[in-house]
């Protein structure tokens, strides 16, 4: 199967899953916010954030094996990938033992995280909570090997419909839970039992699928092999403890230093945010492998060119879903859940410019690790980590508040914009980088002359907030956004690439 008809699949296969779970997901939180308190949805928050942290224990190991893989996947090498799996399931064995006893030895301190004002919940419950947390965390581990070989062969579309069907199942019945029980420890009950189900089916299907990986006969890689494995998995090491320290410490920090009841109102604005940039992102996720499979067989100018097109499709697309949440994000929320829910227009405008600049260097971070280009900036992330940490929460104890945390966010990601070109275009296409940057001013232009209109006219259509006024104001970003960018770009070589594209597949 092709490259494109792979992403196709991929992604159409991604769309039908995400729109399937962002809707049920929608439901459950009007659910959850209906008849459970909103501590609990704080608290909710938080344990996720704290489990992604011990999460930072993978190491990136599952990264540097899915690079490993692309190219014995490329050849058809069936012995080199037994060998390469063998070690995958022996590296996050481990990796189970280690979350499972670090999470163990937090247990006794959770009274100290702060969880400001859950005053109904005593630490006996959040440390039920906690466990239940870390059993799906350290569990996910056991199958979670099996998943690279799918991907490495192109076929994401395979994870996404396990994942599309275990979470529309896991929803349906957490949503009959609250409504009937609202008890929130049945609530992650059933969530825990039916992931377990879920990854006990996964093992059984995929050990049918590729029955050769349960062969006793594997041979060990060679020293240069694992050398290369292990190296690429220790700078992994930096950029996971970085990308802990930057990604995962908003909530426990608006937890400790603001209150948990606050961690449920940002963690509102960013189920809306990634809904819609999960959409956006199953195009670009679904091509890692594709690039992986690109870098491992054609040329470096055909790799040059189409990074082009997926930059030039990045930006447009998250232009105009940050014009969009800028001018709509709030209005929804206001609508959907009431003014009590409304978190400060600084705030949500911090959210959303680390939005877009994260946007802006999606291609570099996919196709960086489709080449397995990790080791020049291993201590990057590091610094990124500290950058945040250090901002965040010097800046939230000052008037600044929750947006001072957000603004330690986007000081650390744009380290990462500026640094992470100059590698990219140095180690894979061994170019300077002036022109990538040239692009980033003149998308970044275009997105701030349209989102300055949108502003002027949203002052108007939505001084009568409702549905319809809301759907107009839709409408009216959606045809001046797309329209400027088409008036401006429509010509470019990245363009026509796209549309061609296009017209491809409705020949078909």
């Amino acid at each position: 199967m092709g490259r494109v008809k792979s992403a196709t699949r991929n992604i159409a296969f991604g769309y039908v899953g995400q729109i399937a779970t962002a809707l049920m997901s929608f439901i459950l939180r009007t659910v959850f916010i209906m008849h459970l308190n909103e501590d609990l949805l704080g608290i909710n928050s938080t344990y996720g954030n704290i489990l992604s942290l011990l999460n930072m224990a993978e190491l990136g190991i599952g990264t540097a094996l899915n690079f490993s893989l692309y190219g014995p996947v490329a050849r058809g090498e069936k012995e080199k990938i037994k060998s390469y799996m063998q070690l995958y399931r022996k590296a996050y064995f481990i990796i189970a033992c280690v979350v499972a006893a670090v999470g163990l030895l937090l247990t006794p301190f959770l009274q100290y995280f702060k969880l400001r004002s859950p005053e109904n919940t005593s630490v006996r419950e959040l440390t039920i909570y906690y466990l239940i947390f870390l059993f799906n965390t350290v569990s996910s581990y056991f199958v979670a090997y099996k998943y690279s070989l799918i991907n490495a062969e192109q076929k994401n579309y395979i994870q996404t419909n396990i994942l599309t069907i275990t979470k529309v199942i896991v929803v349906f019945l957490q949503i009959i839970v609250v409504i009937v029980t609202k008890n929130f420890l049945l609530y992650l009950l059933t969530d825990a039992v039916v992931q377990l189900i879920q990854k006990i089916f996964v093992s059984k299907f995929l050990d049918k699928m590729y029955p050769f990986l349960k062969e006793k006969n594997v041979e060990k890689l060679s020293k240069e092999e694992s050398d290369e494995v292990w190296k690429k998995t220790k700078a992994l090491v930096f950029h996971k403890v970085g990308d802990v320290a930057r990604l995962q410490t908003d909530a426990l920090i608006i937890s400790t230093f603001v209150e948990v009841a606050m961690a449920g109102v940002v963690d509102n604005y960013n189920m809306v945010i990634s809904t819609v940039s999960n959409f956006v992102n199953i195009i670009f996720n679904s091509v890692i492998s594709s690039f992986g499979n690109l870098i491992a067989t054609e040329s470096r100018e055909k790799q040059f060119s189409m990074f082009k097109v997926y930059r030039f499709f990045a930006s447009w697309i998250y232009g105009f879903s940050c014009v969009g949440f800028m001018v709509l994000l709030t209005p929804l929320i206001r609508i959907w859940l009431g003014d009590h829910w409304i978190l400060t227009s600084a705030a949500v405008y911090c959210i959303l410019i680390d939005y877009y600049f994260k946007g802006d260097r999606i291609v570099l971070s996919n196709y960086k690790t489709a080449a397995g280009v990790f080791e020049p900036d291993k201590y990057l992330a590091l610094i990124q980590g500290v950058v945040n940490l250090v901002i965040s929460i010097v800046l939230v104890q000052t008037p600044l508040g929750i947006t001072g945390i957000y603004i330690g966010t986007i000081v650390s990601g744009l380290i990462a914009n500026v640094t992470k070109p100059i590698i990219i275009y140095r180690e894979c296409f061994d170019m300077k980088a002036g022109s990538y940057f040239v692009d980033t001013a003149k998308y970044l232009a275009s997105l701030v002359f349209v989102l300055v209109v949108s502003q002027l006219i949203s002052v108007n259509v939505l001084a009568n907030l409702n549905i319809l006024t809301f759907i107009l104001m839709a409408i009216i970003i959606t045809v001046l956004f797309n329209g400027f960018y088409f008036v401006l770009y429509g010509r470019s070589e990245e363009f026509k690439y796209l549309t061609g594209k296009v017209r491809e597949k409705l020949g078909r």
